[in-house]
């Protein structure tokens, strides 16, 4: 089995200097490694293709056979790495917290430690107000962008 050590260096190498950033690296049992890589502006079907290359390259398939994928981690996923919260900065955000709450707004004031999030609070009878709830990465489950179609 190929390490996954190996291959996150083999991509660090490559994106060095570089606006990418690596989200996730999977090796399964059967070899199947799969590569997630983002920019803060979105990621190109070319860079996918020159950070596939640069791995194929330096791996050898008369030792082990393998599958790679390259890709962007996609809307639906929650966010793994700080780079992903920075990169979604100002946008709407879903966060489900480890006691089960969950909070829609508009997600602000990324740090290392943590993170707010901009909630609209309604109270019957009265306009809506804004909130801002304070969060560090141990207490979130989960953080994903919020696809709404409106």
């Amino acid at each position: 089995m190929i390490a996954k050590d190996k291959i996150r260096k083999l991509v660090e190498e490559h994106i060095g200097g570089t606006a990418l950033f690596i989200v996730d690296v999977k090796v399964s049992s059967a070899n199947r490694i799969t590569i997630l890589v983002d920019t803060h502006n979105g990621i190109t079907i070319d860079e996918c293709i020159s950070v596939s290359r640069h791995v194929e390259q330096n791996l050898d398939r008369e030792k082990e056979d393998f599958e790679l994928m390259v890709s962007s981690p996609g809307l639906e996923m929650p966010f793994l790495v700080l780079e992903q919260y920075v990169k979604n900065e100002g946008k709407k955000v879903v966060v489900l917290d480890n006691e089960g709450g969950k909070y829609q707004g508009v997600l602000k004031n990324v740090t290392v430690g943590g993170f707010e999030v901009e909630v609209e609070v309604r109270k019957k009878g009265e306009n809506p107000t804004l909130k801002e709830i304070s969060f560090n990465y141990g207490q979130v489950k989960a953080a994903k962008t919020l696809i709404d179609f409106k």
